[in-house]
């Protein structure tokens, strides 16, 4: 085990950074989707809260692992093969955060719907009687307060795509699960090899934990 520290630590670590950045961009994007989606879902408009719902229950209903392969295989073959554009072959990073961003937005999206109606309603009712619009009350007085009960949650589900990353390992993305593998059959020791990528995701996903109940004991406390 020491030896596989000495040796390959340098490798597992650049891994475990490019593991968070993955998780990083994968959530950037995904707070984006599930801001869009979220709100169409509560709009009174029957329509967009179809579409928002269809968004939610396919990316859901379909597992990482076929959507990792459907990103990365089966979009550039859509658009090269069947509707005849000449487009770039997507990386492994790109497919990868275009992958955790749609299954992250869906968590996302039901979780910025769950803190918006957790606000009360007399707080939009208020608004929209001083003359304000939807969506300049949604903005500055249903989000603000929707966002404290939503931080924690935020928090737990960048916990969950940092875990998910393992998975996007068979398209061929670098990250510590992906290298773990490399060492491993360098090495010949497969105990110690996953122990020590083990620990290293239990350290990472701790200190997020951890942070994860200060901000809401600290959110708890300023109410």
């Amino acid at each position: 085990m020491v030896k596989i520290i000495t040796v390959y630590g340098n490798m597992l670590l650049q891994a475990m950074g490019k593991t968070l950045l993955l998780a990083l961009c994968g959530l950037f994007f995904a707070c984006i989707l599930g801001l869009i989606f979220g709100l169409m879902s509560v709009v009174k408009n029957r329509v967009c809260n179809i579409i928002a719902q269809i968004f939610v229950d396919v990316i859901r209903g379909v597992p990482m692992i076929v959507l990792a392969f459907f990103v990365y295989f089966g979009v550039p073959y859509l658009l090269n093969n069947m509707m005849g554009l000449n487009t770039p072959v997507m990386t492994a990073l790109q497919a990868g955060t275009i992958c955790l961003a749609l299954n992250c937005g869906a968590y996302m999206s039901e979780i910025i719907r769950a803190g918006i109606e957790s606000v009360d309603k007399g707080q939009m009712e208020a608004a929209r009687s001083l003359g304000l619009s939807y969506f300049v009350s949604m903005k500055r007085i249903v989000l603000p307060q929707a966002i404290r009960t939503m931080i924690p949650s935020i928090i737990n589900q960048f916990i969950i795509t940092l875990k998910d990353t393992s998975i996007l390992s068979v398209i061929g993305f670098p990250e510590l699960v992906n290298t773990a593998k490399n060492v491993q059959a360098a090495t010949f020791k497969s105990f110690q090899t996953w122990f020590i990528v083990g620990i290293m995701y239990l350290i990472v996903i701790t200190i997020l934990s951890r942070c994860a109940k200060v901000v809401e004991r600290r959110l708890n406390r300023g109410r």
